[in-house]
Formats: structure tokens, sequence, C-alpha cells
């Protein structure tokens, strides 16, 4: 009986021992994670709750003077300028996809075959990646200068074209942008494809070059089924990225011309800063943030598929 009690007893400590190595342990998880939760609460979670709170009141600055209900949801709705900056937006997304949707795939896809200075051209094609989104929107503001002196027009002028006016043509303003945005996002999202890429099962190469296979038939049977999960999630994920554009309009055009690449994002930031207009602001930053939850709601569905696969 005594023995029974002894090896219960030592049963019960091995397992408080065990169970208070696992408390600490998860402290100490979530030690690490209270500054990231911290600013979490203070940057996003907090904003969205006023964001939403003022969404639905008359607002004299950033103060709620009378409650309006669903008022600036109908101004924001009924106002022609919306409804232009939301095909804007989807003009946006249509010629990121056009531009750089599978741009990033291409390059990963030459990376993966180069053998010689695999480093120096992976930092190149990551490098712009780097620069902060501001800083290259000015720098191609400053390529797409509209006179006889600006850098793209002086090139073309070597070959008797132009000058254009790039920027200033209101046809031309969003797939310029969006030039502007796939160099500068091109590279992080060919790494990605790269790192797939690499994962291929050689063994398959090896069949194919029995059978006889080209080249591009190992790209269409090999590598792009390979891919093509990844490729589905990472256009998603860009779909979302480039509807809330906002920077690049801003630095680049102002919005302009005549509101031509004015994006759902920028129409929120000129409501509260220009017009000082914070509900409509909000409003539009909550009805932007509906149409992302669809785009989520998408994605979590395809990915939730590419795990089940």
């Amino acid at each position: 009986m005594k023995s029974d009690v002894s090896i219960s007893k030592s049963r019960i400590g091995i397992h408080n021992s065990m169970m208070s190595d696992k408390i600490k342990r998860n402290i100490t998880g979530w030690l690490m994670l209270l500054p990231g939760c911290i600013c979490f609460l203070i940057f996003v979670i907090q904003p969205m709750i006023v964001g939403i709170y003022l969404s639905f009141f008359e607002t004299k600055g950033f103060e709620a003077v009378r409650f309006a209900g669903l008022q600036n949801y109908k101004d924001v709705i009924t106002d022609s300028l919306f409804i232009k900056t939301v095909w804007n937006s989807v003009s946006y997304t249509f010629w990121s996809i056009v531009i750089g949707g599978f741009t990033p795939l291409i390059v990963a896809m030459m990376l993966n075959e180069v053998v010689r200075g695999k480093a120096f051209f992976r930092f190149s094609a990551y490098f712009p990646c780097i620069i902060p989104g501001i800083v290259t929107a000015i720098m191609w503001k400053i390529l797409f200068q509209p006179d006889a002196n600006g850098f793209l027009n002086m090139i073309f002028g070597k070959l008797g074209l132009g000058p254009f006016q790039w920027l200033q043509n209101a046809t031309m303003t969003i797939p310029l942008i969006n030039v502007t945005m796939a160099w500068a996002g091109f590279g992080g999202t060919a790494l990605i494809y790269l790192a797939s890429l690499q994962s291929v099962d050689h063994s398959l190469y090896e069949a194919a070059e029995i059978d006889g296979a080209s080249f591009w038939r190992k790209i269409w049977h090999i590598q792009l089924p390979h891919v093509s999960g990844l490729l589905k999630m990472l256009l998603l994920m860009q779909i979302m990225g480039v509807f809330k554009v906002f920077q690049q309009p801003l630095a680049m055009t102002g919005g302009g011309p005549n509101n031509a690449s004015t994006s759902i994002m920028l129409t929120a930031y000129n409501y509260a800063f220009s017009y000082m207009q914070v509900g409509r602001s909000s409003a539009v930053g909550m009805i932007a943030g509906i149409i992302l939850c669809g785009f989520s709601i998408l994605y979590f569905r395809v990915t939730r598929k590419k795990d089940s696969v």
C-alpha cells in the first residue's frame, strides 16, 4: 500500500512539474507576443472601432457632434466621385494582374534556370522591395515628367518620338502607376515562387528528358501545376493589396488628372484631411473594409482547398 501511495505521489509530482514547465513556456511565449499585441490593439483595433463609431455621426473635426445613422453612407454612395473611385480601384486591380500578376512567376522561372551568379540576380530582383514605397513613387514620378527634359521623354526624343504626357494622360495614368507598383513589389513574390520551384522533384525533370520533352513542355506540365495553388493564393493577396492602393496615386498624381487615378483609400484621405468630413471618410473606409472582407473570404476558401489537396 505504501509503495502504491509513493508511486501515485511521484506521478502527481511529475505531472505538476510538467504543468509548471508548460505554464512557463506559455508565459514566455505570451511575453514575446505582448509588444506586437499592444501595437495591434493601439494602431489597428482602436482606430477601427473609432472609425466604425464616427461613420454613424456628423463630425466637427475628429469629434462626433450628432448621430446621423446611415446618412454618411448614403451621401458617400450617391456621390458620383465615389462611384468613379470604385471603378478606378477595379481598374487598378485589373491592370495589376495584367502588368504584375505573372511577372514574378516569369522572373522566378528565369532565376530557377540561372547557374552562375545566383545570389547577385536574386538580390537584384529583390532590391526594389527594400526601397520605401513613397521613395519609389517619387522616383517614378520624376521619370514620367511630361516635358521634353523628362528622363523618359529624353530617351524617346533621341528616337524621334514624344514628348509624351505620361501621368497627365487620363487613359495612361492607372497603368503607369501599376508599372511602378509591379517594379517595386515583384521581387519578393518572385522569391516565393522560386522557393516553390526549387522544391520540385528532379526525377520529374529527368523523366521528362527521357520522354523527349522540350523546355516549354517542362514548364507547362511540371512547373506550372506545381505552383498553381500558390499562384491563386498570391494573386488573391495581390488583388486585396492593390484594391486599397493609396500612397502611389497620392505621391505621383494626387488623384489626377481630373480624378482619373483617385482610389477608394485616397478618397477617404481627402474626405478626412482635405474636406474635414471625418464621418464620410470613416464611411468610405467601412465600405472598403466590407469589399476587402469579401476578398478575404474568397482567399481563405482558396487556401483551405489548397491545404486539403
